[in-house]
C-alpha cells in the first residue's frame, strides 16, 4: 500500500464528516469512530515507529478530554469533541497545535460567513443600523466538522504522513 494512501484516507473521512455536519449538524459516532479506528492500520502499513503510534492515541485522547471539557461548557457539541479527538490522533503532538490553528482559523471565518448570511437573509426586519447590532448579538449554528476538515487538509503537508509519503 502506498504512504499516499493514508492521508488520502484522512482526507476522505473528514471531509465526509464535514459535508455530513454542515447538511445535517450531526456528527455520527460511527464516522468518528472509524476516523479514530483508520489511524491504526494506516500507522501500521506506512511503518510508523510503535512509540510513535502511541504518542498519537495519547494526543487523541488528550484532546478528547479537552474537547469534553469545551462540550462542557457549551461551546460546541458531542460530536465535535470526538471528531476533533479522532482527527488529533492523526497528527499527535508534533503537529497538533498545526491542526487546531488551522481549525480555529477556519471555524471562525465559518461563523463569520454563516452570521453574515443569516444577518443579509432578514432584510424583512432592517430598519436602519439594527442590522449591524444583530451580527453581534447572533448566535449562529456552526457546523464545526466542516472547520476539522479544512483544519485537517491544510495541516496535512507538514505532518508525519508527508514525510512518510
Amino acid at each position: 500500500m502506498s504512504a499516499t494512501t493514508a492521508p488520502a484516507v484522512l482526507l476522505f473521512l473528514m471531509s465526509f464528516a464535514g459535508i455530513g455536519d454542515f447538511l445535517t449538524f450531526r456528527i455520527p459516532n460511527w464516522l468518528s469512530a472509524a476516523v479514530a479506528l483508520a489511524f491504526f492500520p494506516m500507522a501500521w502499513m506506512t511503518g510508523m515507529p510503535l512509540e510513535t503510534i502511541g504518542m498519537h492515541a495519547v494526543a487523541g485522547f488528550a484532546l478528547l478530554a479537552l474537547g469534553f471539557g469545551l462540550f462542557a461548557a457549551g461551546v460546541f457539541g458531542g460530536g465535535d469533541a470526538k471528531l476533533m479527538a479522532a482527527a488529533a490522533m492523526w497528527f499527535g503532538f508534533a503537529n497538533i497545535s498545526s491542526f487546531l490553528v488551522y481549525t480555529i482559523l477556519a471555524g471562525g471565518l465559518l461563523g463569520l460567513a454563516i452570521s453574515f448570511w443569516n444577518i443579509v437573509h432578514i432584510d424583512a426586519e432592517v430598519r436602519g443600523i439594527a442590522w449591524f447590532k444583530r451580527f453581534f448579538d447572533f448566535k449562529p449554528d456552526i457546523p464545526y466538522g466542516l472547520a476539522f476538515a479544512a483544519g485537517a487538509a491544510f495541516a496535512l503537508p507538514g505532518s508525519w504522513w508527508m514525510g512518510a509519503a
